[in-house]
């Protein structure tokens, strides 16, 4: 073979070589652009409610997580991955101007036209979030946060190239820390050592609240009205109740009909109502909070509607800040009217002996916590899937001291519903609290949905 042969035929095989290799470059360029460009649309749920799994159990057994307290973390942690989201939604914008003294720090220049793992980046982002806001959670919980984190960490790593890997991962812990940053500010980072303040001193007198049997606990959170919300109008008079019913002893007064009417509804209970009753009590450390039991709905919702990352980004922050919201705006009514709970009524006026179904819980009565944060849960839930939305809920199916057989619904309101009357079935809550109750959380709920999401 010449010389020039061999030369011309080498030349033939580089250039197929240099072929193939554009060829392959141009391949592994589309299947970069196709794991990197597009956003959170593209990438499964699995990551983002499997962390709200994680955090659902954290709630329930890390202590001091009480109902107030659950639903800012869920609050924060919502916000979180949706401001780590947004900016590969395209059409949606940051909450940043839009909530309570909230401004963005962690977005380097440039960065939003970069390539990212938006699974990376949910990963990242939650972790923080839950090692941030359960600081004292169990060492089996810390281990569960870094096994989740390194299970997906080992999972996406092989969808992607190193720089994309720590770019995300890089993204996802700033925008946690910017968002645990930002919730430090409304002075609550450790408010689950501090549930029963002994600098609180509670009104006495006719129709006020009283400590109930039978832990006769002082009260819990009293200061919680004062907690910075996500919106500043869900503690405005426009979402504030009307007055509760003015304390009576005439036995031909409203309030003895309503402390009556509590009394009656145990006399003449179901074991439908009671059933009900236990199903919604959702007790703190039993249960992750009445909340988690919203954010238990909407999880089983968005894997019923096979969502997508940012779908779940979008309903996660706003349920999150509905409920939070709510029990912020609850609570600040309840600690304005100081109001009397049924059992304190009940004895005093109409049998000594008269208990409740479920235990009373150590705050004031009016209104329920249940049907406000219901009400805000399910006006979110309804704007974003529609007013006759069926599903079934499942969140107690596993529990053996009540009967938690999953229960079916038709739409929010129905769920809202009887969440919220569950409360008189337990004999807690007079009716008024648990009507005007939902109302509230309604309102609240709607200006949640009121924000600027999209473009």
């Amino acid at each position: 073979m010449s010389s020039l042969f061999r030369f011309q035929h080498g030349l033939i095989l580089l250039k197929r070589i240099l072929t193939l290799a554009l060829a392959l470059a141009v391949f592994q360029g589309c299947e970069q652009e196709k794991i990197f460009k597009n956003g959170p649309s593209e990438y499964d749920a699995d990551v983002a409610l499997d962390w709200l799994s994680l955090q659902l159990n954290l709630t329930q057994t890390t202590p001091g997580f009480t109902p107030p307290v659950a639903a800012r973390a869920y609050g924060y942690t919502g916000l979180a991955l949706y401001e780590a989201m947004v900016h590969g939604m395209e059409g949606f914008r940051s909450m940043e101007g839009q909530i309570s003294d909230y401004t963005t720090s962690y977005l380097q220049p440039s960065e939003s036209n970069e390539k990212h793992h938006w699974g990376l980046v949910a990963n990242s982002t939650l972790a923080a979030m839950l090692r941030g806001l359960y600081p004292t959670t169990s060492v089996a919980n810390q281990a569960a946060i870094t096994d989740l984190e390194r299970s997906y960490n080992t999972r996406f790593n092989e969808e992607t190239t190193d720089g994309v890997y720590d770019r995300s991962v890089s993204l996802g812990a700033r925008v946690a820390q910017s968002i645990l940053d930002y919730a430090s500010t409304d002075g609550q980072s450790t408010a689950f050592s501090s549930n029963f303040p002994s600098s609180y001193v509670a009104p006495a007198g006719p129709g006020l609240w009283e400590p109930t049997p039978s832990g006769f606990q002082p009260a819990l959170q009293p200061y919680w009205g004062n907690v910075r919300p996500f919106l500043a109008a869900n503690v405005s008079s426009l979402v504030m109740p009307t007055a509760p019913t003015a304390y009576s002893v005439d036995t031909n007064s409203a309030f003895y009909a309503e402390a009556m009417e509590v009394y009656q509804t145990k006399l003449n209970l179901t074991a439908e109502q009671e059933v009900i009753a236990k199903f919604w009590s959702d007790d703190p450390a039993k249960t992750p909070t009445p909340s988690g039991h919203s954010m238990s709905i909407m999880k089983q919702v968005l894997e019923q509607e096979n969502a997508k990352l940012d779908e779940v980004a979008v309903t996660w922050v706003q349920t999150g800040m509905a409920v939070h919201d709510a029990f912020v705006c609850c609570w600040k009514t309840k600690y304005t009217y100081n109001y009397l709970r049924p059992v304190t009524a009940i004895q005093d006026l109409i049998d000594a002996s008269w208990t409740p179904i479920l235990n009373t819980p150590p705050f004031p009565e009016y209104p329920s916590g249940h049907s406000v944060q219901s009400g805000a849960a399910c006006a979110v839930l309804t704007g974003l899937f529609g007013d006759n939305y069926a599903f079934t809920d499942r969140t107690h199916e596993n529990r053996t001291d009540i009967d938690g057989s999953p229960r079916s619904f038709s739409s929010f309101e129905e769920f809202a519903m009887e969440a919220a009357m569950s409360r008189l079935y337990g004999g807690i809550h007079f009716m008024k609290a648990i009507t005007e109750g939902v109302d509230q959380g309604v309102r609240i709920g709607s200006n949640i949905q009121n924000l600027k999401f999209r473009d």
